[in-house]
């Protein structure tokens, strides 16, 4: 390490755009900790809503960006055993999790209500070196680049969507809210799980329904009351909210089949003025679904290395750190659907 500090994108208070490049030390890490030298990172919705400051959760200001991450390591501490300098990884994002908390305690730390995340909670990955606990790593093949692993955690929020939180068999019509990088990733998920997907969007979402169609889903702008219908006028299986505002819950109630399921993945901090009454009507199963854990981590890496999940139609270019606010604006614009930067 030729010098003690590097470039990093720093949030650093509540106030619309408090986003800027910082110089910060290399971090200390503690004995069951590695530092990591950051080869890319994905800049996801939840940056951006903390860069437009219309989040939903406490953020720790002043803190790093990013949380879609992988890298090498540079050094480990005393007590880390099972990796070694220059290891091939990717970190989840539960950097500070209570072990002793019950839903930690049965492999569900994502649920801890205490957890803290890259990137809100403590300092992220828009740098070129990020402390990271030994627990949060996973390896990475030698076949998957960095810019398609540093995808692995929306992946995963997807295939925790899809298929631990939702019902879904081969078969099943399936409609996703939202042609963002979730949303997409959703519809993806789907598809590998045999399901007829549709994903729907507005007109400014024209560009990124166009990768939408990359994965074999139709792709509708506005309604998609007859798709839903199409196969015996009852709607869709499963509907999968990924849309970052609150009303699009209402659309998916009036999509769903009755005894169908609603799954929301998407964040809409602004109050619903209508009535939830079709859910009961319906008999709909309405779920919530939270970031991932380890097992769901080692399925997705090898749905990445395998070639089975292709991250490479979202990535919508690398810029170098210094250029973040070019790379958040083309996501904001729904000019990309995915970018990505590289630490300089």
């Amino acid at each position: 390490m030729s010098s003690t500090k590097s470039a990093a994108v720093v949030n650093y208070s509540e106030a619309k755009h408090s986003v800027e490049i910082r110089e910060i030390p290399i971090p200390e890490i503690g004995e069951e900790d590695v530092l990591l030298e950051v080869e890319n990172v994905g800049v996801c919705g939840s940056d951006l809503h903390q860069w437009t400051s219309d989040h939903s959760w406490q953020v720790n200001y002043p803190v790093v960006l990013g949380h879609e991450f992988g890298g090498k390591i540079a050094s480990i501490g005393s007590k880390v055993n099972k990796w070694k300098v220059g290891d091939r990884v990717v970190s989840e994002t539960a950097a500070v999790i209570d072990s002793q908390n019950p839903m930690s305690k049965v492999g569900l730390y994502n649920l801890d209500p205490s957890r803290k995340g890259f990137g809100y909670g403590v300092n992220g990955a828009m740098t070129r070196f990020v402390k990271v606990p030994a627990r949060c790593l996973h390896s990475v093949p030698e076949n998957l680049s960095f810019e398609e692993a540093c995808l692995t955690e929306p992946c995963c929020v997807a295939y925790n969507a899809l298929v631990g939180n939702s019902s879904i068999k081969p078969g099943d019509r399936v409609i996703v809210i939202g042609p963002g990088t979730i949303g997409i990733l959703c519809a993806a998920i789907a598809k590998l799980c045999g399901a007829e997907v549709a994903i729907i969007g507005l007109e400014a979402d024209k560009n990124r329904l166009e990768i939408a169609k990359k994965y074999g889903c139709e792709t509708i702008i506005g309604n998609a009351g007859n798709w839903a219908r199409k196969r015996d006028g009852m709607g869709a299986d499963l509907v999968v909210d990924a849309a970052g505002v609150s009303e699009t819950l209402q659309i998916a109630m009036q999509l769903v089949r009755p005894n169908g399921q609603i799954t929301k993945v998407g964040w809409g901090p602004t109050p619903c003025n209508f009535s939830l009454d079709p859910i009961i009507q319906k008999n709909v199963r309405l779920q919530g679904s939270f970031s991932h854990n380890w097992p769901i981590w080692e399925r997705v890496i090898a749905l990445l290395a395998s070639g089975s999940l292709d991250v490479k139609p979202i990535i919508g270019g690398i810029w170098p750190i210094t250029d973040w606010k070019t790379a958040f604006e083309k996501m904001h614009k729904g000019e990309v659907v995915k970018s990505v930067l590289k630490p300089v």
